[in-house]
C-alpha cells in the first residue's frame, strides 16, 4: 500500500491512494480533489478530456470526508501540498459522505468538542497529535538511551500522592478506591528495584477547574532515580526538556508549520541553559517594578494587535463576497483563527489587572498560579527551573533543605510564553520518622502508608524524581490555547463525551 508521505518515491509512476475527500473544487472541466490519508495531503487533478465518463461523474459526487480510491500519475509541483499531485485515471468510490458537520466555515469550539470525533480529522488537529505522538517517541528514547526501566504503576490506588480533595473515588469490590493522582509513590518502589525507573501512564485529579491548562485525565511521565539529589534531578529535567524539543524540530517541522508554531522560540530552548532561581527569588520578581511595567506594555501591545485584527477581518471579509470558492474558503479559515485571537486578546485584557494586583500582593508562602507563573515568564526566552519553595505548600513527601527546614528541596520546571508548570519534582524524604512525621502533620491513615515506609525500613537512600505532564507539554510545542486540543478525547469538568 503506498501512502502520500512516500510520494516522492514514486514520481512518475502510475499509483493508488486509498483515503478521504479533505476538500474539493472545480474549475470548468477540471476537479482538484484533496485527499487525505493519515499521512498528509494530496491534491488529485481530474480532467474530463482524460477520463471516462464514469469517472468523472464519480468526482462529481464526491463530497467532503466522501472515501474513496484514486489512481493515477504522481508528478513533481512545487505549488502543491507537499511538492507533488496525482493526475488522475480512475475512481472508486466507497462511500459518498452527506452533509459533514464540519465545514471549512467557523465553528465555535462547543461545536467543535461536540463532534471532537470528526474534528480530529482537520489538519490542525492532525498536526497537534501527530507533534504528540512524536512527543511520546521522544519521552521513550530519552530514557531508554539511559538506560531507565520503564516500569507501570496501577491505576486504582488505596491512597493519595497528592491533596485528598483532588481524588476520583470508586469502588473497588468491597472497598472505596481512587483514581490515581500519579504514579510516583510506587516509582519510588520500583526505584529501590532497578534504580533508575520510569512510569508513564493516565492520571486523574478532581479539581472543579476550567482554566486552559486543566484536564481531569491527563498523561504524566514520572522518572524516579535512585542516589540521586536535587541538582542531578534538576540537571536531568533540563536535558530531558531539549531532548524533547530537539525532537519535534528535527522530525516534525511539517507540522509546526501547519501549526504557525514560532520555531525560532523552541530553537532558543535547545541552544541555551535554563535559569535556576529560587522561589524567593521569584516571588521578588513578581513584586518588582519591572514586573509592573511589562504588565503596563502587554495592555499596549494587546490593544494594538486587537485593532490590527479587526482591520484585517474587515478587509477579507470585503474580499469575499467576490472571491473564488478556493479563496472564500481560505478567508473563512482566518476570520475563524482571528476570533480566536481576538477571544483570546478580550480575555488577556480582562485578566491583566487582576494579574497586577496579584502580582504585587504576592505574599512569600503562597503557592503560585498560573497568572503567576505567566507574568514570572514573562521575563524569559526560555523555561526556568524555581526550586526550594516553602515546605507548607509541597507534598509530605518531599525532603526539607539541612540548611533551612522551612523549605522543601523541590523544583518545578516552568515553560515560557505563557505555558506555565510542565514539571514538577522534588528530592524525596528518605529518614522513616521524619516521613511518619510528615504523614501526621498532614492528617493522613499511616496504616495506608506503612508499604511506602518500608522503603525507608529497608535499604533507604537518598533519591530524587519528577513528572512532566504531557499534555502541557504539546501545547507548549504546538503553540496551542488550550490542552483540550492536546489529547483525541478530553476529560474536563463538563466534558465527558465523545
Amino acid at each position: 500500500m503506498i501512502y502520500i508521505k512516500n510520494l516522492a518515491d514514486h514520481e512518475d509512476q502510475d499509483v493508488t491512494l486509498k483515503g478521504w475527500v479533505y476538500n474539493y473544487r472545480s474549475s470548468k472541466n477540471l476537479y482538484f480533489l484533496e485527499l487525505r490519508d493519515g499521512t498528509g495531503i494530496c491534491q488529485c487533478v481530474v480532467s474530463r478530456e482524460d477520463v471516462a465518463e464514469n469517472v468523472w461523474q464519480a468526482a462529481d459526487s464526491l463530497r467532503q470526508e466522501s472515501s474513496l480510491e484514486v489512481t493515477g500519475r504522481i508528478v513533481k509541483d512545487e505549488r502543491s501540498i507537499g511538492g507533488y499531485e496525482m493526475h488522475v485515471s480512475d475512481i472508486r468510490v466507497h462511500q459518498i459522505a452527506e452533509d459533514y458537520p464540519i465545514t471549512p466555515k467557523e465553528h465555535g469550539v462547543d461545536f467543535l468538542m461536540e463532534n471532537r470525533h470528526l474534528w480530529l480529522r482537520s489538519q490542525r488537529q492532525w498536526a497537534a497529535m501527530r507533534v504528540r505522538n512524536e512527543i511520546i517517541w521522544a519521552i521513550h528514547r530519552f530514557f531508554q538511551e539511559r538506560d531507565f526501566v520503564q516500569m507501570d504503576a496501577p491505576i486504582f490506588t488505596g491512597n493519595a500522592a497528592e491533596g485528598t480533595t483532588t481524588l476520583f473515588e470508586t469502588e473497588y469490590f468491597d472497598e472505596k478506591a481512587y483514581l490515581t493522582q500519579s504514579g510516583q509513590l510506587y516509582g519510588e518502589a520500583m526505584a529501590m528495584a532497578h534504580g533508575l525507573i520510569y512510569t508513564f501512564g493516565p492520571t486523574f485529579r478532581a479539581e472543579k477547574s476550567k482554566t486552559r491548562r486543566h484536564l481531569t485525565e491527563f498523561w504524566m511521565v514520572e522518572p524516579e532515580m535512585a542516589y540521586y539529589d536535587l541538582e542531578m534531578n534538576m540537571d536531568l529535567a533540563e536535558n530531558f526538556i531539549k531532548a524533547i524539543v530537539g525532537q519535534v524540530l528535527d522530525r516534525r517541522s511539517r507540522e509546526l508549520d501547519i501549526l504557525e508554531r514560532d520555531t525560532a522560540a523552541l530553537e532558543s530552548v535547545v541552544n541555551n541553559e535554563f535559569p535556576r532561581i529560587s522561589y524567593s527569588e521569584a516571588v521578588e520578581t513578581l513584586k518588582s517594578d519591572e514586573t509592573a511595567a511589562l504588565l503596563e506594555q502587554m495592555t499596549e501591545d494587546r490593544k494594538q494587535e486587537y485593532g490590527e485584527l479587526e482591520k484585517e477581518r474587515e478587509e477579507i471579509r470585503k474580499e469575499r463576497g467576490s472571491a473564488k470558492k478556493w479563496r472564500k474558503a481560505q478567508i473563512d479559515e482566518r476570520i475563524r483563527e482571528i476570533a480566536e485571537r481576538m477571544d483570546q486578546i478580550e480575555e488577556d485584557l480582562r485578566n491583566i489587572p487582576t494579574w497586577k494586583e496579584s502580582a504585587l500582593n504576592f505574599e512569600w508562602g503562597t503557592d503560585f498560579g498560573g497568572s503567576d507563573e505567566t507574568i514570572l515568564m514573562m521575563q524569559y526566552e526560555t523555561p526556568i527551573i524555581v526550586h526550594r519553595y516553602p515546605a507548607e505548600i509541597k507534598a509530605f513527601y518531599m525532603k526539607r533543605d539541612p540548611e533551612d527546614v522551612d523549605l522543601a528541596l523541590a523544583c518545578d520546571v516552568l515553560a515560557p510564553e505563557g505555558y506555565g508548570e510542565i514539571i514538577g519534582g522534588s528530592e524525596r524524604e528518605d529518614d522513616l520518622e521524619t516521613l511518619k512525621k510528615r504523614i501526621e502533620e498532614h492528617e493522613l491513615p499511616e496504616d495506608l502508608f506503612n508499604w511506602y515506609l518500608d522503603l525507608r525500613r529497608y535499604g533507604s537512600v537518598p533519591h530524587s524524581g519528577f513528572g512532566l505532564g504531557l499534555e502541557r507539554t504539546v501545547a507548549w510545542l504546538c503553540g496551542l490555547d488550550h490542552v483540550r486540543e492536546t489529547i483525541p478525547f478530553p476529560r474536563m469538568l463538563g466534558r465527558l463525551r465523545p
